[in-house]
């Protein structure tokens, strides 16, 4: 089986984490995203990924300069500008030379869906396009796709008010196609396949099915959504540990070989990264703590990331925030509220920041 995986967003709403790295290879629990999601493809038959990319795309081929991953064949279609979902599926599909079923996913979607199942009832309805819902509580932010009893797709229903909504079921970002669709895109234009391809193809009765489940299902791309794909890779939410090598030293600490100083502690779910050190008194509660990172004396760390390399001063507070690799945090600074601090960033001894965005140097007021 075959795949694309649209990889080409900026990812903007991760900035500044996403300046210097593209979204999906971003670690979720110490591994790139893109590799779990690689990994998740191939145990459902996937032999073969093309890779639609746009921004940053050396980024890639550096992360996997083989071409493979977990068995999985590689390559990649780097869009001349951005084609939107539709137009880079086309781009992707006539660069790799897909001529029969593929599967498609976005880069940015943690799930357990079973793949095998929705390429079966896609087989069974004889279907041009099937698209893979999955049930929200409020689906006013979301394109709501209301079905018939077999699944054939009634109606697209984007950003409904609250509370008017014909269903609950969202377009949850993956699709099975056959070939036949590229022929509704029209090359070298920006076209949406959920905006555009999806609608057209049902003014035009095409065979559209969708299905819906209640799998694991979130989109990682803004800072609470990566926070929580942490948290729940670290607390076994999704069934698979948050990365190869590490082990249980308790109920709630996965350890990949961290110094611990006597008087710190960890209390779950927590995954520490190799060489990582706790140093006296330090806290950390619900986080995940990269590779080479040092929590100083008296720190706290709950429900947060801290990324390879950074450096948490002595008696600072991080909490609900990302800090990016090798950012340095100054004693008793405070961050909070979703604060997300960039790649080797600081943040001045005695600030205080809720939600902010650093991408360089903050100081204390």
């Amino acid at each position: 089986m075959r795949a694309i995986v649209l990889v080409g967003g900026e990812g903007t709403r991760l900035r500044p984490l996403t300046t210097t790295v593209p979204k999906p290879l971003l670690p979720i629990a110490g591994q790139p995203f893109l590799e779990r999601q690689l990994e998740w493809l191939a145990s459902y038959g996937v032999d073969e990924v093309v890779l639609s990319m746009g921004y940053l795309p050396d980024a890639f081929r550096a992360r996997f300069p083989d071409g493979e991953h977990a068995g999985v064949c590689l390559s990649y279609a780097v869009e001349p500008y951005p084609l939107g979902t539709a137009g880079a599926i086309r781009f992707a599909a006539s660069t790799a030379g897909y001529d029969d079923r593929f599967v498609v996913c976005n880069g940015d979607v943690l799930t357990t869906l079973d793949l095998g199942a929705l390429v079966d009832f896609h087989v069974e309805r004889a279907a041009e396009a099937t698209i893979h819902l999955t049930r929200v509580t409020d689906p006013s932010a979301f394109g709501v796709v209301p079905t018939s009893a077999d699944g054939e797709v009634r109606a697209f229903v984007e950003k409904p008010p609250a509370g008017a909504a014909p269903s609950n079921w969202i377009n949850a970002g993956t699709y099975v196609l056959e070939a036949s669709v590229l022929e509704q895109v029209p090359a070298d234009l920006t076209v949406s396949i959920e905006r555009e391809t999806f609608p057209r193809m049902l003014e035009q009765r095409g065979r559209l099915f969708a299905t819906g489940t209640d799998d694991y299902w979130l989109d990682i791309g803004t800072p609470d959504k990566y926070l929580e794909a942490n948290r729940d890779v670290v607390a076994g939410v999704l069934g698979m540990p948050p990365v190869a090598g590490a082990v249980v030293r308790d109920d709630s600490v996965w350890d990949l070989g961290a110094d611990i100083d006597a008087t710190a502690s960890a209390e779950g779910p927590v995954l520490l990264g190799s060489r990582a050190v706790l140093e006296a008194e330090a806290r950390v509660e619900r986080a995940v703590i990269g590779a080479g990172v040092v929590i100083g004396e008296g720190a706290v760390v709950e429900d947060a990331v801290v990324l390879d390399g950074a450096c948490i001063g002595p008696h600072a507070r991080i909490a609900e925030s990302i800090i990016g690799p090798s950012a340095t945090i100054g004693r008793r600074a405070v961050l909070s509220g979703c604060s997300v601090v960039g790649e080797g960033a600081r943040v001045d001894a005695g600030a205080a920041l809720v939600g902010a965005r650093v991408e360089l140097s903050v100081a204390a007021d």
